[in-house]
């Protein structure tokens, strides 16, 4: 259920990405998800190549793995639609 979940813009959601002691956020397909946990967005940068604190919706095709992943972290937020 997505109840209760925090709206983000994108302005907001980028203060997410794991600097100054933010958590490291993400949003795929208009969800937001806490990949703090991770080893590989540790410093809020993925593989040298995905920044956190974005919507990495368009940049899923060129990954080696799918949408499963995200499954793995918490959901935390939704994404709201448009480019603020």
């Amino acid at each position: 259920m997505e109840q209760n979940l925090k709206e983000f813009t994108r302005e907001e959601l980028a203060s997410f990405n794991g600097e100054d002691g933010n958590p490291v956020y993400i949003a795929y397909d208009g969800k937001v998800y806490d990949v703090s946990e991770s080893k590989l967005w540790k410093t809020g940068n993925h593989m040298r190549r995905h920044q956190s604190g974005i919507d990495l919706t368009d940049e899923l095709e060129a990954a080696p793995h799918g949408v499963e992943v995200f499954e793995r972290y918490a959901q935390v937020g939704i994404l709201k639609p448009g480019k603020d």
